[in-house]
C-alpha cells in the first residue's frame, strides 16, 4: 500500500510493508509438521530377505521377492541394525535417537 506525502513542494510516496499473520501463521505449522515428521516412522528400506541386499522398492510392492526392512544403516548395499518389523524398530523423534534391534 502507498501513501502520498507533501514534503517541500515535492510530493513523496512512500510504502508501508505489511506483514500479513496468515503468512506468519502458516510458516509455523509448516514447521510444526515438518518436525512432526521427522520422528515418526523409521527408515524403510527394500531389501532381500536371506541377504540383506539392498534392492529397487518394485521387488517388495505387490508379490515381490523383497521385504522391507526397517531402521537400522547401510553399509556396502546391505542394511543391519534394524528389524522386518516396524515395532521392532525405536523410533527418534525430534532430539531423540535411533537405535534398531536385529532380528526378523
Amino acid at each position: 500500500m502507498a501513501e502520498e506525502k507533501q514534503q517541500g513542494g515535492w510530493r513523496v510516496t512512500t510504502r508501508r510493508k505489511l506483514r500479513s499473520s496468515a503468512v506468519v501463521l502458516g510458516g509455523m505449522g509448516l514447521l510444526a509438521t515438518t518436525l512432526v515428521a521427522c520422528g515418526n516412522d523409521p527408515d524403510k528400506r527394500c531389501v532381500d530377505p536371506s541377504t540383506h541386499k539392498l534392492l529397487p522398492d518394485s521387488r517388495c510392492k505387490g508379490s515381490g521377492d523383497g521385504r522391507y526392512y526397517y531402521g537400522g544403516t547401510v553399509t556396502k548395499g546391505r542394511v543391519s541394525g534394524g528389524g522386518f518389523s516396524k515395532s521392532a524398530v525405536s523410533r527418534g523423534g525430534f532430539g531423540g535417537s535411533r537405535k534398531g534391534s536385529s532380528g526378523g
